[in-house]
């Protein structure tokens, strides 16, 4: 009989082997629906019927925002462990094993490339690598793209994926928080156009420095945006939240966003507040 008894109750997929682009014939998005893989690639990883984004990746959003080629910037660059951080898993250990999962140095990926024939600079995060969190490679890695925007004098854009500060930096991480912050504020004094895309999700240190400090701050739908987590604020408040709290199209409601977009506008959504920034003719 043990032939016809499963003595496992399935397939077990630890958290840290999940992937946020879906592998595989089909993908359940979580309101049950079930779409081709290929089709979903097709739809930029939105899920068809229901509008669904599927979290993705910076080669991606590099692929749907660059033209064609695009060139990477600092792309050795990652962590070491200066404060020696231990806790159930040496920091050292969790960033090989992040980097054999992702094949990624680190959180961010920056780039340079064309983007409807005109040159743009993009910072990507990749919640795949560490859930997105802020260390000091994001950190450096955000602050010289934004100097090479400084000196070729190019429009600059980031697309936040994070869960916030990396504890294992501890203030090391939170130093980046003014960095970035002052490295942005040098572009606003240059008068180029910084554009800040927030993504599922974008809390934490990252929502209280570079994800709000925008020209122009855009969301993709169901985009969970803010700092702490919902049980934090409501145990500090003692009140009940609203329906939809943190949502973006709550947050585009109270203010804090300019406008929503689906993944298959978003080039030309991009680079027509580019050219109305810049007071350039708009492009087809």
């Amino acid at each position: 009989m043990a032939w016809f008894k499963r003595k496992d109750k399935g397939i077990q997929t630890p958290t840290e082997a999940k992937k946020d682009t879906p592998k595989g014939l089909w993908y359940k998005s979580p309101t049950g629906k079930v779409v081709d893989t290929e089709e979903l690639e097709k739809n930029y990883y939105v899920s068809p019927e229901d509008g669904y984004h599927v979290r993705i990746g910076s080669n991606e959003y590099f692929d749907i925002l660059f033209d064609d080629k695009y060139k990477e910037l600092d792309a050795g660059m990652s962590s070491k462990d200066p404060l020696k951080f231990e806790d159930t898993k040496k920091y050292t250990e969790r960033i090989k094993a992040a980097t054999e999962k992702t094949n990624l140095k680190d959180a961010v990926r920056t780039a340079v490339g064309k983007s409807k024939g005109k040159d743009l600079v993009i910072a990507c995060m990749d919640f795949s690598f560490i859930g997105g969190s802020m260390g000091s490679v994001v950190g450096e890695k955000i602050a010289r793209a934004a100097d090479y925007a400084l000196k070729k004098k190019l429009p600059f854009m980031i697309i936040s994926k994070s869960g916030g500060a990396r504890m294992m930096e501890a203030a090391l991480s939170l130093m980046q928080l003014a960095k970035t912050s002052a490295k942005l504020a040098q572009l606003a004094d240059a008068k180029l156009p910084y554009i800040s895309l927030c993504t599922d999700p974008t809390t934490g240190g990252t929502t209280a420095s570079f994800a709000m400090l925008g020209d122009i701050n855009i969301s993709e739908p169901g985009a969970l945006i803010g700092f702490a987590g919902p049980r934090v604020v409501r145990d500090t408040t003692g009140k009940e939240l609203p329906e939809g709290f943190q949502t973006a199209e709550f947050v585009l409601e109270h203010g804090f966003l300019d406008f929503i977009t689906h993944r298959r506008d978003l080039k030309n959504k991009i680079n027509l507040y580019i050219d109305l920034i810049l007071n350039q003719p708009l492009r087809a």
